[in-house]
């Protein structure tokens, strides 16, 4: 005990009173307690919470599911350490190791949450840092000098002061509200995809309002938090909105051809388009343009406007079906009824060909060398293809030509070359 006391004696510790110390061995074996039931919960909470998780939002926020059982464990000693910090007047000497606490699990819950949004690892860092200081600064009454010390580093601009506390604040608030986002939109477009209420279109256009509604809710609630009068930047922002509105006119207009495309649903995803000479589906109706991917696996972006105001051909706007148009020539001299007949027996052991609407075919001229005919099919799954349709039914149609004896002619020219009879010289 002498060998304590002088210790304490040599630490400046000795005039601490005794109830300090007390109070101090009682929070600290609250923490433990508190650590524990975090631990107690990340097993009993936090793992079954993360399956389940991981099993209802499959594609949304999966990393965030997979860290669950640790922000359960901090978040709940983070709990626990606030109630008790708050629940008497303790001494410093007693709510150091609470704040202690109290910071980490917070600072690592937080950290936890942002990295499982994908925010980037400076900035989770930069947060949980902020809120560790600040917690056990206020938790031993010394967050006043922090704050004044960082006030003081910074000027002054007419009546505006910007320091280094107004610009920590900032950044803070941002990356907090950009995490809400992240966060609201994964939310949003789970809870889209699983409505039943609406088709594929509708909910592609949901979620993008969905997301412009969230963006300018952050903004306004960023604005009010970090107390920033508009008025001031009235003149200027009418300048620079005037600017951006020139500059960023055709993506204004894109962006607003692109919900309308999505509100008409004259286009939408899924449908089969014809891109210049080039058949393709709409994969995906972007911000700016729409991508459409083609049988050669070119991905082409087309402006939303262009669509709006040029004229596109829709296979599948209100039918899927499409007619296929395949040429055929046969010999003067062959069966004409049985050549037929083989062209509608070629079509119909096609796969993708319909059964009805039925092939049918066509004659369609007295050629210079063929009876020139169509073979029309209809198919229900553009995005497939049509030329692989057309290249099955002239295969089946040349095996059974040859098996018939139906010829396919082809142009022939007979060249007579006369010769001249040898003059005589005298």
């Amino acid at each position: 005990m002498n060998l304590l006391l002088d210790w304490l004696h040599a630490q400046g510790l000795s005039g601490i009173p005794r109830a300090h110390w007390i109070e101090a061995a009682i929070t600290g074996s609250l923490v433990l307690v508190a650590l524990a039931v975090g631990l107690v919960a990340q097993r009993f909470v936090g793992r079954p919470l993360s399956q389940a998780w991981k099993g209802r939002l499959t594609g949304q926020a999966e990393s965030l599911g997979s860290r669950l059982p640790g922000i359960v464990r901090h978040g709940t000693a983070a709990l626990l350490l606030a109630i008790l910090i708050n629940a008497h007047d303790w001494s410093k000497l007693a709510a150091a190791p609470v704040g202690l606490a109290l910071g980490a699990a917070t600072a690592l819950s937080v950290l936890a949450i942002l990295r499982g949004l994908g925010i980037a690892r400076w900035m989770a860092w930069l947060v949980a840092t902020a809120l560790f200081v600040a917690l056990f600064s206020h938790a031993v009454g010394g967050l006043q000098p922090i704050t004044s010390t960082l006030e003081r580093i910074g000027f002054d601009v007419g009546k505006r002061r910007f320091s280094l506390l107004a610009l920590l604040t900032i950044l803070i608030t941002v990356i907090a509200l950009y995490a809400l986002v992240r966060l609201a939109n994964r939310f949003i477009a789970h809870w889209v995809s699983q409505s039943r209420a609406f088709d594929a279109t509708q909910k592609l256009l949901a979620q993008k309002l969905a997301g412009i509604a969230v963006v300018v809710v952050a903004f306004f609630v960023g604005v009010d938090i970090l107390d920033i009068d508009l008025t001031t930047f009235a003149v200027f922002s009418g300048a620079l909105g005037l600017a951006i509105g020139f500059g960023l006119q055709k993506t204004v207009g894109n962006l607003i051809a692109g919900i309308i495309l999505l509100m008409d649903r004259s286009i939408k995803p899924g449908d089969v388009i014809v891109v210049g000479e080039d058949i393709g589906w709409v994969n995906k109706i972007g911000v700016r343009a729409v991508s459409v991917i083609t049988r050669d696996g070119k991905e082409h972006l087309i402006p939303n406007e262009n669509l709006m105001t040029q004229a596109v051909e829709n296979w599948s706007y209100t039918d899927r079906n499409v007619r296929v148009r395949i040429v055929v020539g046969v010999s003067y001299a062959s069966d004409l009824k049985l050549a037929q007949q083989l062209m509608l027996r070629a079509a119909d052991e096609s796969p993708r060909v319909l059964d009805s609407p039925k092939p049918n075919v066509w004659l369609t001229a007295f050629g210079d060398s063929a009876i020139e005919h169509e073979i029309l099919v209809w198919i229900s799954d553009p995005e497939g293809g049509v030329g692989n349709v057309r290249s099955d039914v002239l295969n089946r149609l040349w095996w059974l030509f040859k098996e018939h004896g139906i010829e396919i002619p082809f142009p022939q020219r007979e060249v007579h070359v006369r010769t001249s009879p040898p003059q005589d010289p005298h």
